[in-house]
């Protein structure tokens, strides 16, 4: 009797630890599109060092909008659309600069609880409580 229950208790114990390992992300607002993403890839933050801000400037979407993408060049999955006039955090280059990792608030809250105006220690991860993602370079006015 003893086997019969550690057996599925210890699937559910393990499936429990893995959920709880990561954050839930949180509700997207861009309409569902056909593809999953190719790639992840998590915006890195604190590139600059630690006597900078986590990420280096914020900036202003172009008129149109943009679309957030889930890695630098992937753009079968929309993850968000953002207006234009929205502000971001630039995070992140990559492929000279034809990609930026931003850091962004969902709407209606408040920029300043992202976290990234800050300095941190060792460049890593940005981890939340705010959006994160990829768009194309040329989609912002840089020091909007």
């Amino acid at each position: 009797m003893k086997q019969r229950l550690a057996s599925p208790l210890a699937a559910v114990l393990t499936l429990s630890l893995a959920a709880c390992s990561q954050p839930a992300p949180p509700a997207e607002n861009a309409p569902v599109v056909a593809g999953e993403p190719l790639a992840t890839r998590a915006v890195m933050i604190g590139t600059e060092g630690p006597s900078l801000p986590a990420c280096s400037s914020i900036s202003r979407v172009k008129a149109g909008g943009t679309d957030v993408y889930w890695a630098p060049d992937e753009t079968r999955a929309v993850k968000a659309k953002l207006a234009g006039g929205a502000n971001v955090s630039l995070c992140e280059a990559a492929e000279n600069d034809s990609w930026f990792g931003i850091v962004f608030a969902a709407p209606g809250t408040d920029a300043d609880m992202c976290g990234v105006g800050k300095s941190v220690q060792n460049a890593r991860e940005y981890q939340g409580p705010c959006r994160w993602g990829w768009i194309r370079g040329g989609t912002v006015q840089l020091g909007g």
